[in-house]
């Protein structure tokens, strides 16, 4: 069977809406963050997974578990976020305002992880990875999930921070040509389209939309 790796990033915490960074504090998924993780269940729910990885951290483990594959999982300790040391709970503006210039991706975190360490994580869960086959499902999280990408594809760190990556989003990595000597990207960031809407903080979901103008010509909405 050929290798493909379904990495999901977990769903909507509170730090993840405030902006903080988010590395080995446990933070919880938020209400919303539950109901993002039962529609990438759904989402997935057609695919049949030989292998079920999931970081340790809780919001990783309840998306999995939200996602119906919990029971199937193996709990990779390489799938945690990266470590923010010094700058856990801060936001990017709070960070450049102390350190201008200062980029994750190119310079790491103080007491935390630094590029060259994250670089090596994603190098050694990549060897595990690559040793199996078939449909792999990763539960994991944003700038680990960025650095996997770009290690996966031969590029730098520094790169990772140019793979966006959506709450309860959706990325496959694959091999172009069945080949393992041609990584690739298959699908990334794939998420419900009202996360791309003008008002990312108070996105209306389409339906909502629908519903609203439906009722703005006349209709009656049961």
């Amino acid at each position: 069977m050929t290798l493909r790796l379904f990495l999901m990033r977990h769903g909507e915490t509170e730090w993840a809406l405030s902006g903080k960074h988010t590395g080995r504090a446990d933070v919880p998924l938020t209400e919303n963050g539950d109901e993002e993780a039962r529609l990438l269940g759904e989402r997935i729910r057609i695919f049949s997974f030989a292998h079920v990885l999931t970081s340790p951290l809780q919001r990783a483990r309840r998306t999995c578990e939200l996602a119906g594959l919990l029971k199937h999982a193996k709990v990779d300790a390489d799938l945690i976020e990266w470590d923010n040391g010094d700058y856990e709970s801060q936001t990017p503006a709070e960070i450049v305002a102390k350190r201008p210039g200062w980029n994750l991706f190119r310079d790491g975190c103080p007491n935390g992880e630094m590029p060259d360490q994250i670089s090596a994580r994603a190098d050694r869960l990549i060897q595990k990875l690559i040793a199996l086959d078939g449909n792999v499902a990763l539960f994991s999280h944003s700038h680990l999930g960025r650095v996997l990408a770009a290690r996966w594809i031969g590029l730098a760190v520094e790169h990772g921070q140019q793979f966006l990556l959506n709450t309860a989003s959706l990325s496959i990595l694959c091999y172009e040509h069945d080949r393992p000597d041609q990584p690739a990207i298959e699908l990334w960031n794939s998420a419900p389209l009202e996360r791309f809407t003008d008002s990312p903080a108070s996105p209306t979901p389409l339906y909502q939309k629908a519903i609203q103008r439906w009722e703005n010509e006349g209709g009656e909405a049961r």
